[in-house]
Protein backbone atom coordinates (compact mmCIF):
# COMPACT_ATOMS: atom_id res chain seq x y z
CA UNK A 1 0.00 0.00 0.00
CA UNK A 2 3.04 2.28 -0.19
CA UNK A 3 3.39 5.02 -2.78
CA UNK A 4 5.94 4.49 -5.51
CA UNK A 5 9.62 4.68 -4.63
CA UNK A 6 10.23 7.72 -6.82
CA UNK A 7 7.75 9.72 -4.78
CA UNK A 8 9.37 8.66 -1.52
CA UNK A 9 12.84 9.53 -2.82
CA UNK A 10 11.70 13.06 -3.69
CA UNK A 11 10.60 13.84 -0.14
CA UNK A 12 12.51 16.33 1.97
CA UNK A 13 12.56 15.67 5.72
CA UNK A 14 13.62 17.90 8.60
CA UNK A 15 14.65 16.99 12.11
CA UNK A 16 13.22 20.15 13.68
CA UNK A 17 10.86 22.98 12.68
CA UNK A 18 13.82 25.38 12.88
CA UNK A 19 15.59 23.31 10.21
CA UNK A 20 12.49 23.72 8.06
CA UNK A 21 12.32 27.49 8.62
CA UNK A 22 16.03 27.83 7.84
CA UNK A 23 15.85 25.72 4.69
CA UNK A 24 13.22 27.98 3.14
CA UNK A 25 14.50 31.28 4.56
CA UNK A 26 11.31 32.10 6.41
CA UNK A 27 11.28 35.88 7.11
CA UNK A 28 12.18 37.12 10.57
CA UNK A 29 8.77 38.71 11.18
CA UNK A 30 7.09 35.33 10.64
CA UNK A 31 9.56 33.63 12.99
CA UNK A 32 8.95 36.23 15.67
CA UNK A 33 5.21 35.69 15.35
CA UNK A 34 5.62 31.90 15.61
CA UNK A 35 7.85 32.04 18.65
CA UNK A 36 5.42 34.12 20.71
CA UNK A 37 2.99 32.54 23.15
CA UNK A 38 -0.32 33.66 21.67
CA UNK A 39 -3.19 34.87 23.83
CA UNK A 40 -6.94 35.35 23.42
CA UNK A 41 -8.33 38.48 21.71
CA UNK A 42 -11.24 39.79 23.79
CA UNK A 43 -12.69 43.30 23.62
CA UNK A 44 -9.70 44.54 21.67
CA UNK A 45 -7.16 43.27 24.22
CA UNK A 46 -4.82 40.29 24.39
CA UNK A 47 -5.09 38.15 27.50
CA UNK A 48 -4.21 34.61 28.63
CA UNK A 49 -6.84 31.96 29.22
CA UNK A 50 -8.57 32.26 32.58
CA UNK A 51 -6.78 29.17 33.88
CA UNK A 52 -3.52 29.88 32.02
CA UNK A 53 -3.90 26.79 29.81
CA UNK A 54 -2.10 26.63 26.47
CA UNK A 55 -1.93 24.25 23.51
CA UNK A 56 0.86 23.38 21.10
CA UNK A 57 0.70 24.25 17.39
CA UNK A 58 2.11 21.33 15.38
CA UNK A 59 3.68 21.80 11.94
CA UNK A 60 2.32 18.97 9.74
CA UNK A 61 5.43 18.01 7.77
CA UNK A 62 7.65 17.58 10.85
CA UNK A 63 4.98 16.68 13.42
CA UNK A 64 6.75 19.05 15.79
CA UNK A 65 5.69 22.15 17.69
CA UNK A 66 6.15 25.54 16.03
CA UNK A 67 4.08 27.79 18.28
CA UNK A 68 1.83 28.00 21.34
CA UNK A 69 -1.73 29.27 21.65
CA UNK A 70 -3.98 29.93 24.62
CA UNK A 71 -6.65 27.33 25.34
CA UNK A 72 -9.81 29.24 26.24
CA UNK A 73 -12.25 28.29 28.99
CA UNK A 74 -15.99 28.76 29.33
CA UNK A 75 -15.20 31.72 31.59
CA UNK A 76 -13.28 33.30 28.70
CA UNK A 77 -16.23 32.61 26.42
CA UNK A 78 -18.60 34.44 28.76
CA UNK A 79 -16.29 37.45 28.74
CA UNK A 80 -16.03 37.44 24.94
CA UNK A 81 -19.80 37.13 24.47
CA UNK A 82 -20.36 39.99 26.91
CA UNK A 83 -17.84 42.12 25.01
CA UNK A 84 -19.57 41.39 21.71
CA UNK A 85 -22.98 42.10 23.25
CA UNK A 86 -21.80 45.41 24.70
CA UNK A 87 -20.26 46.40 21.35
CA UNK A 88 -23.53 45.57 19.61
CA UNK A 89 -25.91 47.24 22.05
CA UNK A 90 -23.76 50.32 22.58
CA UNK A 91 -24.01 50.86 18.83
CA UNK A 92 -20.30 51.64 18.44
CA UNK A 93 -20.43 49.51 15.30
CA UNK A 94 -24.09 49.09 14.43
CA UNK A 95 -24.92 52.79 14.45
CA UNK A 96 -21.99 53.80 12.30
CA UNK A 97 -23.12 54.95 8.90
CA UNK A 98 -23.02 52.18 6.30
CA UNK A 99 -20.33 54.11 4.43
CA UNK A 100 -18.20 54.25 7.59
CA UNK A 101 -18.44 50.46 8.01
CA UNK A 102 -17.69 50.06 4.32
CA UNK A 103 -14.52 52.14 4.61
CA UNK A 104 -13.28 50.19 7.64
CA UNK A 105 -13.85 46.83 5.96
CA UNK A 106 -12.03 48.09 2.88
CA UNK A 107 -9.17 49.18 5.13
CA UNK A 108 -9.12 45.70 6.67
CA UNK A 109 -8.98 44.15 3.19
CA UNK A 110 -6.12 46.48 2.26
CA UNK A 111 -4.16 45.43 5.36
CA UNK A 112 -4.66 41.74 4.61
CA UNK A 113 -3.39 42.36 1.09
CA UNK A 114 -0.38 44.31 2.40
CA UNK A 115 0.52 41.36 4.64
CA UNK A 116 -0.39 38.67 2.10
CA UNK A 117 3.08 37.11 1.93
CA UNK A 118 3.35 36.80 5.70
CA UNK A 119 -0.17 35.38 6.01
CA UNK A 120 0.40 32.86 3.21
CA UNK A 121 3.59 31.58 4.86
CA UNK A 122 1.78 31.20 8.18
CA UNK A 123 -1.11 29.38 6.49
CA UNK A 124 1.28 27.04 4.70
CA UNK A 125 3.17 26.26 7.91
CA UNK A 126 -0.02 25.75 9.91
CA UNK A 127 -2.10 23.70 7.46
CA UNK A 128 0.74 22.08 5.51
CA UNK A 129 -0.54 23.18 2.10
CA UNK A 130 1.79 24.33 -0.71
CA UNK A 131 2.58 28.02 -0.53
CA UNK A 132 0.98 28.66 -3.93
CA UNK A 133 -2.31 27.31 -2.59
CA UNK A 134 -2.01 29.40 0.57
CA UNK A 135 -1.45 32.49 -1.58
CA UNK A 136 -4.71 31.72 -3.38
CA UNK A 137 -6.47 31.49 -0.01
CA UNK A 138 -5.23 34.91 1.08
CA UNK A 139 -6.24 36.46 -2.24
CA UNK A 140 -9.71 34.95 -1.77
CA UNK A 141 -9.83 36.40 1.74
CA UNK A 142 -9.12 39.89 0.41
CA UNK A 143 -11.73 39.52 -2.33
CA UNK A 144 -14.37 38.40 0.16
CA UNK A 145 -13.92 41.36 2.50
CA UNK A 146 -13.88 43.77 -0.44
CA UNK A 147 -17.05 42.26 -1.88
CA UNK A 148 -19.01 42.47 1.36
CA UNK A 149 -17.65 45.91 2.24
CA UNK A 150 -19.59 47.14 -0.78
CA UNK A 151 -22.82 45.65 0.56
CA UNK A 152 -22.62 47.70 3.77
CA UNK A 153 -24.07 50.74 2.01
CA UNK A 154 -26.53 48.87 -0.20
CA UNK A 155 -28.67 46.85 2.20
CA UNK A 156 -32.26 48.03 2.29
CA UNK A 157 -35.79 46.89 2.94
CA UNK A 158 -38.72 47.33 0.58
CA UNK A 159 -42.10 49.01 0.51
CA UNK A 160 -45.28 47.33 -0.69
CA UNK A 161 -49.02 47.81 -1.10
CA UNK A 162 -51.03 45.31 1.01
CA UNK A 163 -52.36 42.59 -1.26
CA UNK A 164 -55.72 41.89 0.33
CA UNK A 165 -56.48 44.43 3.05
CA UNK A 166 -58.70 47.42 2.54
CA UNK A 167 -57.57 50.64 4.14
CA UNK A 168 -55.03 53.38 3.85
CA UNK A 169 -51.67 51.85 4.79
CA UNK A 170 -48.01 52.52 4.26
CA UNK A 171 -46.01 49.32 4.72
CA UNK A 172 -42.31 48.68 4.50
CA UNK A 173 -39.60 46.34 5.77
CA UNK A 174 -36.31 46.99 7.52
CA UNK A 175 -33.18 44.85 7.41
CA UNK A 176 -31.54 44.82 10.85
CA UNK A 177 -28.40 42.98 12.04
CA UNK A 178 -29.22 39.73 13.82
CA UNK A 179 -26.91 40.59 16.75
CA UNK A 180 -23.99 38.63 18.19
CA UNK A 181 -22.83 35.82 15.92
CA UNK A 182 -20.82 32.82 17.07
CA UNK A 183 -18.40 31.77 14.33
CA UNK A 184 -16.81 28.31 14.24
CA UNK A 185 -14.17 27.93 11.53
CA UNK A 186 -12.69 24.73 9.98
CA UNK A 187 -9.00 23.84 9.84
CA UNK A 188 -8.62 23.37 6.08
CA UNK A 189 -9.11 27.00 4.94
CA UNK A 190 -8.99 28.87 8.25
CA UNK A 191 -8.52 32.47 7.13
CA UNK A 192 -10.54 32.31 3.92
CA UNK A 193 -13.48 30.63 5.65
CA UNK A 194 -13.26 33.22 8.43
CA UNK A 195 -13.72 35.89 5.75
CA UNK A 196 -16.76 33.99 4.45
CA UNK A 197 -18.28 34.15 7.92
CA UNK A 198 -17.28 37.68 8.92
CA UNK A 199 -17.65 39.61 5.66
CA UNK A 200 -21.45 39.74 5.55
CA UNK A 201 -21.84 39.79 9.34
CA UNK A 202 -19.64 42.85 9.82
CA UNK A 203 -21.06 44.63 6.78
CA UNK A 204 -24.58 44.63 8.23
CA UNK A 205 -23.43 45.65 11.73
CA UNK A 206 -23.24 42.38 13.68
CA UNK A 207 -20.57 41.67 16.27
CA UNK A 208 -18.80 38.32 16.56
CA UNK A 209 -17.14 35.72 18.75
CA UNK A 210 -14.82 33.53 16.69
CA UNK A 211 -13.66 30.03 17.55
CA UNK A 212 -10.79 29.30 15.13
CA UNK A 213 -9.74 25.69 14.47
CA UNK A 214 -7.71 24.11 17.24
CA UNK A 215 -5.19 22.78 14.70
CA UNK A 216 -4.74 25.91 12.57
CA UNK A 217 -5.27 29.16 14.47
CA UNK A 218 -2.22 31.19 13.49
CA UNK A 219 -3.57 33.29 10.62
CA UNK A 220 -6.72 34.07 12.60
CA UNK A 221 -4.56 35.44 15.42
CA UNK A 222 -2.56 37.56 12.98
CA UNK A 223 -5.86 38.70 11.49
CA UNK A 224 -6.93 39.94 14.95
CA UNK A 225 -3.92 42.27 14.98
CA UNK A 226 -5.01 43.64 11.60
CA UNK A 227 -8.57 44.13 12.89
CA UNK A 228 -7.12 46.35 15.62
CA UNK A 229 -4.95 48.22 13.14
CA UNK A 230 -7.90 48.76 10.79
CA UNK A 231 -9.73 50.58 13.57
CA UNK A 232 -12.73 48.35 14.12
CA UNK A 233 -14.23 49.11 17.55
CA UNK A 234 -13.25 46.91 20.47
CA UNK A 235 -15.58 43.94 20.94
CA UNK A 236 -16.71 43.72 17.33
CA UNK A 237 -14.38 40.77 16.67
CA UNK A 238 -13.36 38.50 19.56
CA UNK A 239 -11.18 35.42 19.05
CA UNK A 240 -10.98 32.41 21.36
CA UNK A 241 -8.44 29.73 20.50
CA UNK A 242 -8.52 26.29 22.08
CA UNK A 243 -10.44 23.05 22.09
CA UNK A 244 -13.63 22.69 20.11
CA UNK A 245 -14.97 20.28 22.71
CA UNK A 246 -14.68 23.03 25.33
CA UNK A 247 -15.25 26.38 23.65
CA UNK A 248 -16.93 25.38 20.39
CA UNK A 249 -19.67 23.37 22.06
CA UNK A 250 -20.27 26.05 24.70
CA UNK A 251 -20.35 28.79 22.05
CA UNK A 252 -23.14 27.04 20.15
CA UNK A 253 -25.18 26.65 23.33
CA UNK A 254 -24.50 30.10 24.80
CA UNK A 255 -27.69 32.08 25.53
CA UNK A 256 -25.91 35.33 24.63
CA UNK A 257 -25.40 34.24 21.02
CA UNK A 258 -28.06 35.27 18.48
CA UNK A 259 -26.82 33.15 15.59
CA UNK A 260 -24.24 30.41 15.04
CA UNK A 261 -22.42 29.85 11.78
CA UNK A 262 -20.38 26.66 11.48
CA UNK A 263 -18.28 24.96 8.83
CA UNK A 264 -16.99 21.46 9.54
CA UNK A 265 -17.90 17.80 9.57
CA UNK A 266 -21.51 16.64 9.54
CA UNK A 267 -21.03 14.78 12.84
CA UNK A 268 -19.77 17.89 14.63
CA UNK A 269 -22.35 20.03 12.85
CA UNK A 270 -25.15 17.86 14.21
CA UNK A 271 -23.84 18.49 17.74
CA UNK A 272 -23.59 22.23 17.08
CA UNK A 273 -27.12 22.24 15.70
CA UNK A 274 -28.57 20.41 18.70
CA UNK A 275 -26.80 22.81 21.08
CA UNK A 276 -28.07 25.87 19.21
CA UNK A 277 -31.63 24.55 19.18
CA UNK A 278 -31.69 24.52 22.99
CA UNK A 279 -31.99 28.32 22.80
CA UNK A 280 -33.72 28.38 19.39
CA UNK A 281 -30.57 30.09 18.10
CA UNK A 282 -30.47 30.73 14.36
CA UNK A 283 -27.78 28.81 12.54
CA UNK A 284 -25.99 28.26 9.25
CA UNK A 285 -24.33 24.86 8.90
CA UNK A 286 -21.94 24.12 6.03
CA UNK A 287 -21.10 20.46 6.56
CA UNK A 288 -19.52 17.45 4.89
CA UNK A 289 -19.56 16.38 1.29
CA UNK A 290 -19.00 13.43 -1.00
CA UNK A 291 -19.33 15.23 -4.28
CA UNK A 292 -20.02 13.30 -7.47
CA UNK A 293 -18.14 13.90 -10.72
CA UNK A 294 -19.85 12.72 -13.93
CA UNK A 295 -17.60 12.28 -16.98
CA UNK A 296 -19.41 11.68 -20.27
CA UNK A 297 -17.96 10.31 -23.48
CA UNK A 298 -18.39 13.64 -25.32
CA UNK A 299 -16.10 15.54 -22.93
CA UNK A 300 -12.62 16.87 -23.63
CA UNK A 301 -10.83 13.95 -21.97
CA UNK A 302 -7.44 15.59 -21.41
CA UNK A 303 -8.96 18.75 -19.94
CA UNK A 304 -11.31 16.71 -17.76
CA UNK A 305 -8.42 14.61 -16.42
CA UNK A 306 -6.60 17.77 -15.29
CA UNK A 307 -9.68 19.19 -13.62
CA UNK A 308 -10.73 15.95 -11.92
CA UNK A 309 -7.24 15.52 -10.45
CA UNK A 310 -7.22 19.12 -9.23
CA UNK A 311 -10.65 18.67 -7.68
CA UNK A 312 -9.54 15.84 -5.40
CA UNK A 313 -5.80 16.36 -4.84
CA UNK A 314 -5.78 20.15 -4.27
CA UNK A 315 -5.16 20.85 -0.56
CA UNK A 316 -4.46 17.10 -0.20
CA UNK A 317 -8.16 16.42 -0.70
CA UNK A 318 -9.04 18.23 2.52
CA UNK A 319 -11.89 20.18 0.94
CA UNK A 320 -15.58 19.90 1.77
CA UNK A 321 -16.67 19.96 -1.89
CA UNK A 322 -13.79 17.84 -3.22
CA UNK A 323 -14.84 15.79 -6.24
CA UNK A 324 -14.27 12.49 -4.47
CA UNK A 325 -16.77 10.19 -6.26
CA UNK A 326 -15.93 9.71 -9.94
CA UNK A 327 -18.36 8.19 -12.45
CA UNK A 328 -16.96 7.71 -15.97
CA UNK A 329 -18.96 6.60 -19.00
CA UNK A 330 -18.08 3.05 -19.91
CA UNK A 331 -16.91 3.79 -23.47
CA UNK A 332 -14.04 6.01 -22.24
CA UNK A 333 -13.44 4.54 -18.78
CA UNK A 334 -10.18 2.69 -19.50
CA UNK A 335 -8.59 5.58 -21.42
CA UNK A 336 -9.69 8.15 -18.89
CA UNK A 337 -8.52 6.18 -15.87
CA UNK A 338 -5.11 5.43 -17.40
CA UNK A 339 -4.52 9.15 -17.99
CA UNK A 340 -5.83 10.03 -14.55
CA UNK A 341 -3.48 7.59 -12.83
CA UNK A 342 -0.53 9.07 -14.74
CA UNK A 343 -1.61 12.52 -13.60
CA UNK A 344 -1.92 11.40 -9.97
CA UNK A 345 1.58 9.94 -9.97
CA UNK A 346 2.99 13.27 -11.19
CA UNK A 347 1.89 15.21 -8.09
CA UNK A 348 4.93 15.92 -5.94
CA UNK A 349 4.66 15.52 -2.20
CA UNK A 350 6.67 17.79 0.03
CA UNK A 351 6.65 20.54 2.65
CA UNK A 352 4.38 23.44 1.85
CA UNK A 353 7.20 25.97 1.54
CA UNK A 354 9.09 23.86 -1.02
CA UNK A 355 8.39 25.52 -4.38
CA UNK A 356 8.44 22.12 -6.08
CA UNK A 357 5.71 20.64 -3.86
CA UNK A 358 2.26 20.30 -5.39
CA UNK A 359 0.69 18.37 -2.52
CA UNK A 360 1.56 18.76 1.14
CA UNK A 361 1.08 16.56 4.19
CA UNK A 362 -2.28 16.01 5.82
CA UNK A 363 -2.97 18.52 8.57
CA UNK A 364 -2.33 16.21 11.53
CA UNK A 365 -1.33 12.75 12.60
CA UNK A 366 -4.95 12.10 13.56
CA UNK A 367 -6.15 13.01 10.06
CA UNK A 368 -3.40 10.83 8.60
CA UNK A 369 -4.66 7.85 10.61
CA UNK A 370 -8.24 8.53 9.52
CA UNK A 371 -7.36 8.67 5.83
CA UNK A 372 -5.10 5.61 5.90
CA UNK A 373 -7.81 3.63 7.69
CA UNK A 374 -10.17 4.39 4.79
CA UNK A 375 -7.54 3.26 2.30
CA UNK A 376 -7.24 -0.02 4.19
CA UNK A 377 -11.04 -0.33 4.21
CA UNK A 378 -11.18 0.18 0.45
CA UNK A 379 -8.69 -2.60 -0.16
CA UNK A 380 -10.60 -4.88 2.23
CA UNK A 381 -13.89 -4.13 0.42
CA UNK A 382 -12.40 -5.25 -2.89
CA UNK A 383 -11.86 -1.90 -4.60
CA UNK A 384 -8.88 -1.90 -6.96
CA UNK A 385 -6.05 0.33 -5.68
CA UNK A 386 -4.64 1.90 -8.85
CA UNK A 387 -2.07 4.19 -7.24
CA UNK A 388 -0.99 6.01 -4.13
CA UNK A 389 -1.05 5.47 -0.41
CA UNK A 390 0.80 6.49 2.76
CA UNK A 391 4.43 7.50 2.51
CA UNK A 392 6.96 6.69 5.26
CA UNK A 393 4.22 4.88 7.15
CA UNK A 394 3.95 5.95 10.77
CA UNK A 395 6.56 8.72 10.62
CA UNK A 396 4.94 11.45 8.51
CA UNK A 397 1.55 12.84 7.51
CA UNK A 398 2.11 12.33 3.77
CA UNK A 399 -0.30 10.36 1.60
CA UNK A 400 0.41 10.13 -2.13
CA UNK A 401 -2.68 10.65 -4.33
CA UNK A 402 -4.89 7.56 -4.17
CA UNK A 403 -7.23 6.30 -6.88
CA UNK A 404 -9.51 3.30 -6.42
CA UNK A 405 -11.15 1.72 -9.46
CA UNK A 406 -13.99 -0.80 -9.83
CA UNK A 407 -15.87 0.61 -6.85
CA UNK A 408 -19.57 0.24 -6.08
CA UNK A 409 -21.91 2.62 -4.33
CA UNK A 410 -22.36 0.17 -1.46
CA UNK A 411 -18.73 0.53 -0.38
CA UNK A 412 -17.79 2.50 2.73
CA UNK A 413 -15.16 4.48 0.79
CA UNK A 414 -17.86 5.61 -1.67
CA UNK A 415 -20.48 6.62 0.88
CA UNK A 416 -18.41 8.22 3.65
CA UNK A 417 -16.43 11.46 3.56
CA UNK A 418 -12.71 10.64 3.74
CA UNK A 419 -11.32 14.19 3.62
CA UNK A 420 -8.03 13.25 2.02
CA UNK A 421 -6.49 12.70 -1.44
CA UNK A 422 -8.58 9.60 -2.15
CA UNK A 423 -10.68 9.25 -5.32
CA UNK A 424 -13.15 6.39 -5.81
CA UNK A 425 -14.18 5.58 -9.39
CA UNK A 426 -16.69 3.40 -11.23
CA UNK A 427 -18.33 3.07 -14.63
CA UNK A 428 -21.78 4.01 -15.88
CA UNK A 429 -23.62 3.37 -19.14
CA UNK A 430 -26.40 5.94 -19.46
CA UNK A 431 -27.17 9.45 -18.25
CA UNK A 432 -30.01 8.06 -16.15
CA UNK A 433 -27.68 5.61 -14.42
CA UNK A 434 -25.12 8.34 -13.77
CA UNK A 435 -27.77 10.55 -12.19
CA UNK A 436 -29.02 7.75 -9.94
CA UNK A 437 -25.48 6.92 -8.80
CA UNK A 438 -24.64 10.56 -8.14
CA UNK A 439 -27.77 11.20 -6.06
CA UNK A 440 -27.27 8.00 -4.05
CA UNK A 441 -25.56 9.80 -1.18
CA UNK A 442 -26.55 11.38 2.12
CA UNK A 443 -24.51 14.42 1.11
CA UNK A 444 -25.34 17.15 -1.39
CA UNK A 445 -22.72 19.87 -1.31
CA UNK A 446 -21.58 19.88 -4.95
CA UNK A 447 -21.46 17.89 -8.18
CA UNK A 448 -19.54 18.25 -11.45
CA UNK A 449 -20.47 17.45 -15.04
CA UNK A 450 -18.01 16.99 -17.91
CA UNK A 451 -19.83 17.12 -21.24
CA UNK A 452 -20.13 19.26 -24.37
CA UNK A 453 -23.91 18.81 -24.52
CA UNK A 454 -25.76 21.88 -23.27
CA UNK A 455 -29.00 19.92 -23.16
CA UNK A 456 -27.42 17.29 -20.89
CA UNK A 457 -25.75 19.91 -18.71
CA UNK A 458 -28.96 21.86 -18.14
CA UNK A 459 -31.00 18.74 -17.43
CA UNK A 460 -28.50 17.31 -14.97
CA UNK A 461 -27.99 20.68 -13.28
CA UNK A 462 -31.70 20.60 -12.47
CA UNK A 463 -31.81 16.95 -11.38
CA UNK A 464 -28.63 16.65 -9.31
CA UNK A 465 -29.31 17.12 -5.60
CA UNK A 466 -26.45 19.43 -4.69
CA UNK A 467 -25.95 23.07 -3.74
CA UNK A 468 -23.30 23.85 -6.38
CA UNK A 469 -23.05 22.37 -9.86
CA UNK A 470 -19.75 22.78 -11.70
CA UNK A 471 -19.57 22.22 -15.45
CA UNK A 472 -16.26 21.31 -17.13
CA UNK A 473 -14.32 22.63 -14.12
CA UNK A 474 -13.93 21.85 -10.43
CA UNK A 475 -14.70 23.89 -7.32
CA UNK A 476 -15.25 27.36 -8.71
CA UNK A 477 -15.68 29.79 -5.79
CA UNK A 478 -16.41 33.51 -5.89
CA UNK A 479 -17.67 35.79 -3.10
CA UNK A 480 -20.57 36.95 -5.29
CA UNK A 481 -22.02 33.43 -5.59
CA UNK A 482 -23.69 31.57 -2.70
CA UNK A 483 -22.22 28.34 -1.33
CA UNK A 484 -23.96 25.65 0.72
CA UNK A 485 -25.47 22.21 0.55
CA UNK A 486 -28.48 19.93 0.30
CA UNK A 487 -29.27 17.00 2.59
CA UNK A 488 -26.66 16.28 5.28
CA UNK A 489 -24.30 18.84 3.76
CA UNK A 490 -26.12 21.43 5.83
CA UNK A 491 -28.40 24.39 5.32
CA UNK A 492 -28.10 28.12 4.88
CA UNK A 493 -25.67 29.81 2.54
CA UNK A 494 -22.33 31.56 2.81
CA UNK A 495 -21.30 34.20 0.24
CA UNK A 496 -23.34 36.06 -2.32
CA UNK A 497 -26.21 38.44 -1.71
CA UNK A 498 -28.11 35.46 -0.30
CA UNK A 499 -25.88 35.39 2.78
CA UNK A 500 -27.20 38.78 3.86
CA UNK A 501 -30.55 37.15 4.67
CA UNK A 502 -28.80 34.87 7.18
CA UNK A 503 -27.17 37.71 9.16
CA UNK A 504 -30.16 40.05 9.28
CA UNK A 505 -33.67 40.11 10.68
CA UNK A 506 -36.53 41.37 8.52
CA UNK A 507 -38.88 43.69 10.39
CA UNK A 508 -42.25 44.65 8.91
CA UNK A 509 -43.68 48.11 9.68
CA UNK A 510 -47.39 48.98 9.21
CA UNK A 511 -48.49 52.60 9.30
CA UNK A 512 -52.21 53.32 9.18
CA UNK A 513 -52.93 56.71 7.65
CA UNK A 514 -55.94 58.78 8.74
Amino acid sequence: MNANAATEASMKTFQTPTDYLDAYEVPQNVREFLFRSHELFINGQWKPAADGATAAVIEPSTRQQISTIASATVEDLDEAVNAARQAFESSTWTSQTPLARERQLQRLADLIEEHAEELAILESLDVGKPLAEAEMDIAGTVDTFRYFSGWASKISGRSSEPAGLDGNYVTYTRKEPVGVIGVIVPWNFPLQTLAWKLGAALAVGCTTVVKPPELTSLTTLRFAELVKEAGLPDGVVNILTGKGSTVGAALAAHPGIDKVTFTGSTKTGESVGHAALENVTRMTLELGGKSAVLVFEDCDIDAAVEEVAFGIFFNAGQICDAGSRLYVQESIYDEFMAKLVDNAKAWKLGPGLDAESTIGPLVSESQYRTVTSYIEAGVAEGAKLLCGGPVDEGTSNYVAPVIFGDCTNSMKIVQEEIFGPVLVAQRFSTQEEALALANDSEYGLAATIYSQSLNRVHQLSKDLKAGSIYVNAQSSIDPAMPFGGYKKSGFGRDLGAEQLDYVTETKTVWITLP
